[in-house]
């Protein structure tokens, strides 16, 4: 008995074994098994369902060949959302980023909103919370400007409290009309740093205060408040109403009257300790002005003119939305250290800047003038600058010596003027020895540009009228990586057979909203990335494609005429092994292109808002093979198809159903 009871032990822990294996075989490799069963029982007059891979939690839906009910509820299924591509998305060269139709280049750190840091790195936009250490006190507040809390009851609760924000409605300092310059002595420190530990020591130190210099420094605070974020503000009827009315036989009876002890995490201000005031002699920032670390923000104050400011270690200024018509030449005098300047949205004409305006602005690095009223390029910009922005103002001309002495300028930006060929000297771009990046949008150009510069990387032509792309436009740009055209009166004939076939860095172009009837030919050998949404184009030529290397990435065909003439196998010859995302949606399309199903890279493909009626076994999937599609996202809704005659296994070869979008169909 003993023997057998052994035997029957061991039976057991051999079938669990083997039961456990069995349940940590691959899904992949279990519908294999599977599709092997169905192909040997399937018969030419009869095919047998082949179960895709579902999750756990999806295997008691039914499947889309039953009935109206179970379509419904595979159609909610497939509706699920997930994240996507947009029309705008355009890679750039060397891990660029584009973000909001700007070209972020690898490595840049930018933050979009308050409190959130963003970083380029290698084409992928990284962003990242601020991370904020815990507080351990019971109250907490956020100073104006900051993304963390310190603790309200420390000294810095003093200074970025409602106290400050009442003093702020009441700053108001000189006027400007009063001319007399603002002298910034001190560093900026941090309130929840620097502060409290000055504020620690001084309690540690029992230091005391004569009454007369506590009543200076009152009077001294009522004139004069401090500048934010830089010394302690404490008005006088703040100062009351945490120390009584400034009555010192009344604090000493206070004192005595308190026998409550304080907490060790608690730093409690001694009411004869006032928060030192600004130096005497230094007047404060002008009203409505701010003062964040090395910035000083005037944005929107209503300034008729720029005030004086003395202040060495600022390098940042922000002038935006005022009303300035001039720049005088003692404007940014005491700003030797300036390395960012914003004059947008103002009222600065050419005329009104002084010759020397910008002579003592040694390390100016980035200078926007959008939105004034420019008739030129101001004269005498430092040769430091890296990136210049003089966009939506009414320039005129560009002439030989408008960017002299810039041959360190990365960035030009001058959309939204009245330039054009005609008023563009082609020697204009020839100082510029480091630009890489060029915006010449929303202009009246009517053909590219001469004489762009040999280290031209992105070029931003969109919204002009140019019709013609000969073949000498970018005969020196060896370098271009992207060009985007869209939105011109541009035509397949118009565009010159060797206009950019032997660019060989040439990755993107842009050619959304022309007017091309078929997608171009002589395209770059090096292009991975075609825009040409909003067109008229009803064909996709044969081997269009075929020349690329290493291929084809991404197809834009949005909102054009393709009919099911105009696109056949040879249609995507070259791209079958590269093509990434396939955008066909909102065209004339009846059936499923062919060539889908060989696309071994196939990412997303959108055939939404066409004329589709079937979707047969062979278009998206191939019974022969065994490999997943890499189809993350399929959109076909807004067509004319019937769900619940797809066949069951139409989409079987795709890993998850929730990346196929059938809902809502037309019904006709």
């Amino acid at each position: 008995m003993k023997l057998a009871g052994l035997l029957c032990f061991y039976m057991l822990i051999i079938f669990q074994i083997g039961f456990g294996q069995n349940e940590e075989t691959p899904q992949k490799q279990k519908r294999k098994m599977h599709y092997r069963k169905l192909k040997k029982k399937s018969s030419p007059n009869h095919r047998l369902s082949k179960q895709p891979e579902l999750p756990q939690a999806m295997m008691a839906l039914p499947m889309i060949h039953l009935d109206d009910s179970s379509e419904e509820k595979m159609e909610s299924l497939l509706s699920f959302p997930g994240s996507e591509t947009s029309y705008n998305v355009l890679p750039g060269k060397k891990g660029h980023c584009v973000v909001n139709g700007m070209v972020m280049y690898n490595r840049a750190v930018w933050s979009p909103e308050p409190c959130i840091t963003c970083l380029c790195s290698n084409g992928r936009v990284l962003c990242d919370e601020t991370t904020c250490p815990p507080q351990t006190c019971l109250q907490t507040v956020t100073p104006e400007g900051e993304c963390c809390p310190v603790c309200s009851d420390t000294a810095s609760y003093s200074v970025l409290t409602d106290i400050a924000a009442n003093d702020r409605t009441e700053f108001s300092g000189d006027s400007s009309e009063q001319r007399e310059p603002i002298h910034l002595l001190h560093k900026q420190t941090s309130p929840s740093g620097v502060e409290r530990k000055q504020a620690v020591r001084r309690k540690k130190l029992h230091l005391k205060e004569n009454k007369e210099l506590k009543e200076d420094e009152d009077r001294e605070a009522k004139k004069k408040p401090a500048i934010p974020g830089d010394w302690g503000r404490q008005s006088s009827e703040g100062h009351s109403r945490e120390c009584g009315n400034g009555n010192p036989a009344r604090e000493e009876e206070e004192d005595k009257e308190s026998k409550e002890p304080t907490r060790g995490d608690v730093f409690q201000m001694p009411c004869h300790l006032a928060i030192p005031a600004p130096p005497r002699g230094s007047p404060p920032l002008p009203s409505r002005c701010a003062l964040s670390y090395r910035t000083i923000s005037c944005i929107s104050a209503d300034f008729t003119e720029i005030p004086p400011l003395t202040a060495p270690d600022i390098t940042s200024l922000e002038l935006i939305g005022n009303s300035f018509t001039s720049i005088p030449d003692e404007a940014f005098n005491g700003l030797p250290n300036l390395e960012r300047l914003d004059l947008s949205r103002n009222n600065i004409t050419s005329s009104g800047i002084s010759p020397n305006a910008f002579k003592h602005l040694k390390k100016l690095i980035h200078l926007n003038m959008d939105e004034n009223n420019l008739a030129e390029v101001p004269s005498g910009l430092p040769s430091t600058l890296e990136e210049l922005k003089i966009n939506d103002n009414s320039l005129q001309t560009l002439g030989e010596d408008s960017l002299l002495d810039l041959h360190q300028l990365v960035t030009l930006e001058l959309e939204g003027n009245n330039l054009s060929e005609i008023n563009v000297n082609p020697l204009a771009f020839k100082p510029l020895k480091s630009l890489s990046y060029l915006r010449l949008g929303r202009n009246k150009f009517r053909i590219i540009p001469q004489g762009l510069p040999a280290s031209l990387e992105e070029l931003y032509l969109e919204n002009n009228q140019i019709e013609e792309v000969t073949e000498i436009c970018f005969n020196h740009t060896r370098k271009i990586n992207v060009i985007v055209l869209r939105h011109n009166k541009l035509e397949e004939n118009r565009i010159a057979p060797l206009a950019w076939i032997k660019q060989e860095n040439l990755e993107s172009i842009d050619l959304s909203y022309n007017k091309l009837y078929h997608v171009p030919s002589y395209l770059p050998k090096s292009l991975l990335h075609l825009v040409l949404i909003g067109n008229q184009i009803e064909r996709i030529p044969g081997y269009v494609l075929a020349h690329m290397e290493p291929g084809l990435e991404y197809l834009y065909l949005s909102f054009n005429k393709l009919t099911d003439d105009g696109v056949d196998r040879v249609s995507f010859y070259g791209a079958y092994h590269s093509l990434r995302e396939l955008f066909l949606d909102h065209n004339d399309l009846k059936c499923i292109p062919p060539g889908i199903r060989e696309m071994k890279a196939l990412h997303f493909l959108r055939l939404n808002n066409n004329k589709i009626r079937n979707i047969l076994p062979e278009h998206i999937c191939s019974m022969e093979e065994d490999d997943d599609s890499p189809l993350e996202h399929l959109h076909l809704e807004n067509n004319y198809i019937e769900t619940r005659k797809i066949s069951s296994y139409a989409f079987s070869c795709i890993r998850s159903y929730s990346s196929v979008i059938l809902k809502p169909q037309n019904i006709k």
